[in-house]
């Protein structure tokens, strides 16, 4: 590949645009790797209460706590950055968006945020 071909091939790459498909995929990613978890927690609960109580009891850690609102912020940034894609893909605007990559991050933050708040 030729010098020019490189600097070009890194520019495509050196956008907002990028960066909201990069995170959109890997939210993906991460999201579907906590599935399994998920199931797992919710299936405790065909063996009784009590079962289920012991492993809910898990959930009281600070840092469980703080993967909660990772999970939060992620679905929000996978939902809000998703739409962003399919508006792009199938609506009537043209070309890349950088203000609704800010929205997008913008928007997940605030999810977040209210999150913590309501979890008090």
């Amino acid at each position: 590949m030729s010098q020019v071909g490189r600097r070009l091939d890194f520019r495509t790459k050196a956008h907002w645009s990028y960066f909201a498909y990069y995170l959109h995929r890997v939210s993906g990613l991460l999201l579907a790797c906590f599935l399994p978890l998920h199931f797992f927690l919710l299936s405790r609960s065909l063996y009784g209460e009590a079962e289920l109580g012991r492993y809910l009891q898990f959930t009281d850690h600070p840092m469980v706590k703080f993967g909660e609102w990772g999970l939060v912020t992620l679905l929000a940034l996978h939902l809000i950055g998703g739409t962003r894609l399919l508006v792009i893909e199938f609506g009537i605007w043209k070309g890349l968006r950088k203000a609704w990559v800010q929205v997008t991050l913008i928007g997940s933050l605030l999810c977040g945020a209210l999150f913590l708040i309501l979890s008090r």
